[in-house]
């Protein structure tokens, strides 16, 4: 048995290199190499050192997008408006909803004055406004259809009605501006 000088491992008596490390135990003629094991070294494989630093990177790495994901907001909650159709699941963090209500087709944009949602429908429609309860709510119904109808547009801000306005005019259009 021959140990190896780098790593100690006992091979065989005819190996030429260390059946762990692959160092070289003989030379060219077979002439055995003198046992030399360095007692300051760290006595492990580079081939070990590699696997030992790349597993450090790859729990270094899961580590940092656990982190970075788990303070990211969801895609639910970057929406800018979602439909409150009982479908959705709302949370206190977006106390405003809009109240369309109107008997024909009508164009909107809401929410914060900075990040206006598009919407159009037809008919009565609720929303859940993407706003604190410390933002600018923002609010731009106009009819579509021309027609003769009233349209009635509502703020409710945890249920409560905070402003309302409408028209009936053919060309209708509301605007309502909210600061808290």
């Amino acid at each position: 048995m021959v140990k190896c000088p780098r790593c100690g491992y006992e091979n065989s008596s005819t190996a030429v290199y260390c059946d762990n490390c692959t160092y070289l135990l003989s030379d060219s003629d077979g002439n055995k190499i003198k046992n030399t094991k360095r007692e300051s070294s760290w006595n492990m494989s580079i081939g070990k050192k590699i696997v030992i630093v790349l597993g450090i990177i790859v729990i270094a790495f899961l580590l940092f997008s656990f982190v970075y994901n788990s303070t990211q907001p969801s895609n639910q909650d970057s929406l800018n408006i979602v439909s409150d159709d009982g479908s959705n699941h709302q949370t206190s963090s977006y106390p405003y909803k809009a109240v369309i209500q109107y008997g024909g087709s009508w164009y909107a944009e809401m929410g914060d004055p900075n990040y206006l949602v598009k919407e159009s429908g037809y008919g009565n429609k609720r929303f859940t406004l993407d706003c604190a309860a410390w933002e600018r709510v923002s609010l731009d119904v106009q009819k579509q259809d021309y027609g003769e109808g009233e349209l009635k547009v509502q703020l409710l801000r945890n249920g409560e009605v905070v402003a309302e306005n409408s028209t009936t005019q053919s060309n209708g259009r509301i605007v309502i501006n909210y600061n808290y």
